[in-house]
């Protein structure tokens, strides 16, 4: 758009320039000339009866005859000077069209080749939904453009170098952290054994026992510290095999298993549990949903109450999980769901786990094409609402 203007732009500054020198030429051209309407001598072809027609300067006949002259070149003038007025209005505005127009087409032309990188780019980037972004999902495409070696082709082979260099990167970063998660996984269940043996022993101590106990809860938080490491590095790869089940069943599940832990801790759950069809890893969406009710039992006080409800919305489906408990502030909401990161300063008790229960939940969500929204409870605690596509099929 802005190239079609500045084209009409131009061609109306160089039209109105073109139309006023031809104005001013032609208004030059038709002034009135003495040699031409004061001559010695006026000769013009009449009647013989109505006397010679030769009139000398000066006399009465020649002032007539050239007084009219005068007024036909006035005539003539004023006509030909709105003529060009007119039509150079009409040729300027008219060019400025067509100039649009072919500054429109030629604009295309050109950025074509770039507006096909710039939708490979976001297609590589964004994958098939534009609303979300998911880090290293769809890092093995590349544009690949196939052009003239000209200023775009630099462009797009620049961002196909930064794309490998990324894509070799979070590779990278994941095996480090799953090859990491697993290396250390052996140990900790070692040491859990060999205190646990020991606390078990009949000659063992109460301060063996204590100690014991006290470091069977730092092992405790350590393995779950590894295993949302590790669901991290698989939750951030794309969901490929999509296999169809009911949210509803998967909710059941985890909060049959969930009931002694909230039972323990005197924490009532609820459940409005409608049938919720969607596609996906089954297992992935399980940790997604035990990490959701874990969190909100563990994040709450004595009495309190838990609500899980799913239940299917066009072409999505929810699940809702909402939680009594401390007052979170409004602009902590989005921290929540960065790694390692506690609410309040919770630093220090293993048993509210380790920090990554929200991130796993969002590259879970991300992962099989959909989203996560926290808000806070004006009575204290938090809602969540995780949206996942519906099963086409069930639809």
């Amino acid at each position: 758009m802005r190239f079609a203007l500045s084209c009409a732009g131009v061609f109306v500054l160089v039209g109105v320039v073109v139309v006023a020198v031809v104005y001013f030429v032609v208004r030059q051209s038709l002034e009135y000339r003495n040699g031409l309407l004061t001559p010695a001598h006026i000769q013009v072809e009449v009647p013989a009866q109505y006397g010679p027609g030769w009139f000398e300067r000066f006399s009465q006949q020649y002032e007539v005859a050239r007084k009219r002259a005068d007024q036909v070149r006035a005539v003539y003038q004023a006509d030909t000077l709105r003529n060009v007025r007119l039509w150079g209005a009409v040729g300027v505005l008219g060019g400025a069209g067509l100039a649009f127009g072919l500054g429109w087409r030629s604009a295309g032309w050109v950025v074509r080749p770039l507006r096909s990188v710039n939708e490979t780019a976001q297609r590589v980037l964004l994958g098939q939904d534009p609303q979300r972004v998911l880090l290293g999902q769809n890092l093995k495409q590349r544009i690949g453009f196939e052009g003239p070696h000209d200023e775009i082709k630099e462009l797009a082979d620049t961002f196909d170098t930064m794309h490998t260099r990324l894509a070799r990167s979070f590779d990278g970063q994941r095996r480090f952290v799953a090859n990491a998660a697993h290396e250390l996984r052996t140990p900790l269940t070692i040491n859990r054994t060999l205190v646990d043996v020991a606390v078990r022993r009949p000659d063992a101590t109460d301060d063996v026992k204590r100690l014991g106990e006290s470091l069977l809860l730092v092992n405790a938080r350590h393995e779950r510290l590894i295993d949302g490491l590790l669901a991290l590095a698989e939750g951030e790869q794309a969901v490929l095999d999509r296999r169809p089940f009911d949210l509803t069943d998967v909710a059941e599940h985890v909060l049959d298993q969930a009931a002694a832990e909230a039972a323990e801790r005197e924490v009532s759950i609820h459940r409005l549990l409608d049938s919720a069809p969607t596609a996906g890893e089954a297992v992935l969406v399980e940790r997604l949903v035990q990490n959701l009710v874990e969190n909100a039992i563990r994040h709450n006080h004595p009495k309190g109450e838990v609500w899980v409800t799913t239940r299917g919305r066009a072409d999505r489906v929810e699940l809702v999980v909402a939680n009594t408990g401390l007052q979170v502030p409004p602009y902590e909401i989005e921290t929540i769901f960065e790694p390692f990161r506690r609410l309040h300063g919770d630093r220090l008790r293993s048993d509210r786990g380790s920090g990554l229960g929200l991130s796993i939940v969002r590259v879970i969500a991300e992962a099989h094409g959909g989203t996560v929204l926290a808000r806070p409870r004006e009575e204290g605690g938090l809602t969540i609402t995780v949206e996942l596509p519906a099963d086409p099929a069930a639809m």
